[in-house]
């Protein structure tokens, strides 16, 4: 290693990579990110159009430690970095209440197994708190063996993230102990209407001229009349009961009353899911404008720059899979400060009288 901090080169994979969230930020802070590697072949474009970096399209869990280590040969630091498909342990899933072993948990244990066999000098995991009440998560501090290790639920707003959103968040380092938890600050949280509310204003159904991805789906008649009674962080409850569905009126609809609500401007949103882009599907209502929030407003709120690509400029939008994509994406803000906190970890350990000095 050079010693040289202003020149130090820390080379990541991005395991999982999906469209960039975690490469675009963990690059923001200075990390090279060598390649993202997912099996979603939807991912390609946003990831390689916004990045400096290789989108590999293929199944993580078949992946050889060979193929994996020789991405992240030669740098300084080697790192490897992802967030494996936490759907068996997610609230959001449909799955999430069933604690029967599926494939995505073998994508973890596969995330551990390639750890163990490549031993990079650094190593970080996001996914969803709920992995802490599963003995993969155990399996997976094994696979760390000889490695410092932080792990911390990660409350979004703390750090610059204007959602509800929580995180598991672990560091791992061979280079030493100091420094490897990540700030969260006590701080005004971000709002919706920081992040939001200058974007141009749209109807249900109608898009932006000048960015495609600034569209809102349409509105049933029903609908539409149900969110012009809907108040800021209210529910279905603040209707008129010819509005109410048959669902609502059994006991329990009860446990459901943030589905049809509206955002509040001066607050952070709930977290943006798959379906995010449906006024029907959570607290996705506009904090004013009769309609849900739109795929670049669901964007932004996951931290993606205002003129981040999602979508080819030939192809069609479509909000069931840009939902999809936006939905599953670590935030870019995230990111950012995994990134910042590792690179200033490493170079307690490299400059001259450090840990790789010499």
């Amino acid at each position: 290693m050079n010693g040289d901090e202003s020149t130090l080169t820390i080379r990541a994979i991005d395991l999982f990579c999906g469209v960039g969230g975690l490469t675009h930020g963990l690059a923001q802070a200075g990390i090279e990110v060598a390649a993202g590697i997912d099996i979603d072949p939807a991912c390609k474009y946003p990831y390689e159009a916004n990045n400096k970096s290789t989108f590999i399209e293929g199944d993580v869990s078949a992946l050889s430690a060979s193929e994996v280590a020789q991405l992240i040969d030669g740098a300084d630091v080697s790192m490897i970095a992802g967030c494996a498909p936490c759907q068996p342990f997610s609230t959001y899933s449909r799955s999430g209440r069933s604690k029967k072993r599926g494939d995505d948990w073998q994508l973890v244990e596969k995330f551990g197994k390639l750890v163990k066999e490549i031993q990079p000098d650094l190593v970080t995991m996001e996914n969803v708190p709920q992995l802490l009440d599963h003995p993969v998560f155990e399996q997976f501090l094994e696979s760390l063996d000889g490695y410092s290790i932080e792990w911390s639920v990660v409350q979004a707003v703390r750090i610059g993230i204007p959602q509800t959103r929580k995180r598991l968040v672990l560091i791992a380092s061979k280079l030493g102990a100091d420094g490897l938890s990540l700030p969260q600050s006590e701080g005004k949280a971000n709002t919706v209407r920081q992040a939001i509310g200058r974007l141009r204003p749209l109807k249900a159904g109608e898009s932006d001229p000048k960015d495609r991805l600034h569209v809102a789906s349409r509105l049933s008649k029903t609908n539409l009349e149900r969110i012009r009674h809907s108040k800021q962080g209210g529910t279905w409850r603040d209707w008129p009961d010819g509005l109410q569905a048959a669902c609502h009126q059994k006991s329990s609809g009860a446990t459901y009353p943030s589905v049809y609500g509206r955002m509040s401007w001066d607050e952070a949103s709930p977290t943006i899911t798959t379906q995010c882009f449906g006024y029907g599907n959570g607290r996705f209502g506009h904090p004013e404008q009769d309609r849900a929030i739109s795929l670049r407003e669901a964007a932004i709120l996951q931290t993606f720059p205002p003129k981040y690509k999602f979508v080819r400029p030939d192809e069609p939008v479509r909000f069931s899979v840009l939902g999809r994509l936006i939905g599953n994406a670590v935030p870019v803000r995230l990111g950012e400060v995994v990134g910042q906190t590792v690179v200033a970890h490493a170079a307690q350990f490299t400059r001259p009288g450090g840990f790789a000095d010499g």
